[in-house]
């Protein structure tokens, strides 16, 4: 028998040869190893666990928000109470539907809100409340929640709020700039000193507090209600239409997290989470990222407290965003924030349009020319 051949049935001496050079030794070791092992389930190792690898990480925050009705319960429902208006019942029949007494005088309001850029949006808020508003109240800083510095908008643009100056209480909170903070931090403490502002502004026990950002504009006839009417609840949530981008892109009706409370003194703290289970159907809107100009979706997607959201560079892309704002399709590319599978699924793809501009906000309406850009079938935005 010739050196370096075992003495063994079925076998070419590979896994056995105890001879030849270390790289000839290596590479039969090698052959050796993978003697049985299918070719093609190497292949689809060696190429499918990095593609693998790769979805996760693109796709990641979907599965995870697809998979939230198994790691998280939904809250509690709200108690939704109904609500009756028609411009030509008095207000004294009004109260009566929803169990309430008629005050002889109404209670003074308070519209108080921290502002960042938003200038339309807040137009159309004021003029929408104006009528029922004794005292506005706004806070503005030279930092973003995410600590991003920013100029005072409201300041340099005073003057287009004109109608309001004899009721308004204006204050800026200069930003922490804390890097690496949690965006929440900031905004928490942009609401205590918000909480200051309110006071300065005047407000005394059973005034009514509406809190709410910008982009959540209770109607003007809701506000009246609860200013006219006795006994309403302490802290009452306002259901608002959910648009997203403009009037045309109705989401939903969920929108819950504007309030309205009747102020105590030492009591009420300015907050922007769930106060009550009550909860006031159809009072109002929730026109979320609706500006007129490409570069402020860019700012608000950097500014606001959710900049994780921005998981590639390109969804900054302005060409994109156009696209995604006239699809109704979603900014970050995010999967629906819901709490069973039947509406995730539900929810899927672009948003419907609406062709509806009934019981919108009437200084909208009155000022179309100005505003053609959130009404239906305009979603063109400049480039400014």
């Amino acid at each position: 028998m010739e050196a370096g051949y075992c003495n063994r049935k079925k076998t070419d001496g590979i896994c056995d040869s105890e001879f030849g050079s270390k790289s000839v030794l290596s590479m039969s070791r090698l052959k050796c190893a993978l003697r049985g092992f299918d070719l093609r389930v190497l292949l689809i190792l060696l190429i499918g666990v990095p593609i693998l690898i790769f979805a996760i990480y693109v796709h990641g925050q979907k599965v995870t928000y697809f998979l939230r009705p198994i790691w998280e319960k939904p809250p509690k429902p709200f108690t939704i109470r109904p609500h009756y208006y028609h411009e030509n019942v008095s207000m004294d029949n009004l109260c009566k539907l929803h169990g309430w007494k008629v005050r002889e005088t109404p209670r003074r309001v308070f519209d108080a809100v921290l502002f960042s850029n938003e200038l339309d949006i807040l137009d159309i808020r004021w003029h929408e409340l104006s009528p029922y508003v004794s005292e506005f109240v706004l806070l503005e800083s030279n930092s973003t929640f995410t600590g991003i510095k920013k100029d005072l908008h409201f300041k340099e643009n005073r003057q287009r709020f004109d109608f309001a100056e004899s009721r308004l209480t204006y204050g800026m909170i200069g930003g922490r700039f804390v890097k690496g903070e949690n965006p929440f931090v900031e905004e928490s403490y942009q609401r205590v000193a918000l909480d200051q502002l309110i006071k300065i502004g005047g407000i005394t026990d059973d005034d009514l507090l509406i809190m709410s950002d910008v982009d959540e504009i209770p109607s003007g006839h809701t506000i009246n209600l609860l200013r006219w009417c006795d006994d309403i609840p302490e802290i009452l949530h306002l259901q608002l239409r959910n648009y997203l981008y403009s009037f045309q892109f109705l989401l939903d009706d969920k929108s819950w997290r504007a309030s309205v409370h009747r102020y105590r003194a030492g009591k009420t703290r300015y907050a922007h989470f769930r106060q009550t289970d009550e909860l006031l159907a159809d009072s109002g809107w929730h026109c979320s990222f609706c500006f007129r100009y490409i570069n402020d979706f860019i700012f608000k997607m950097k500014a606001y407290s959710h900049v994780d959201r921005i998981r590639f560079k390109y969804f900054l892309n302005p060409k994109r965003i156009q696209h995604v704002i006239c699809e109704g399709a979603d900014l970050f590319d995010m999967l629906p924030e819901e709490y069973t599978f039947q509406e995730i699924i539900a929810k899927l793809g672009p948003i419907p349009s609406t062709f509806s501009a009934v019981h919108l906000p009437a200084y909208l309406l009155e000022q179309n020319d100005r505003y053609r850009y959130l009404l239906p079938g305009n979603c063109v935005r400049e480039s400014g």
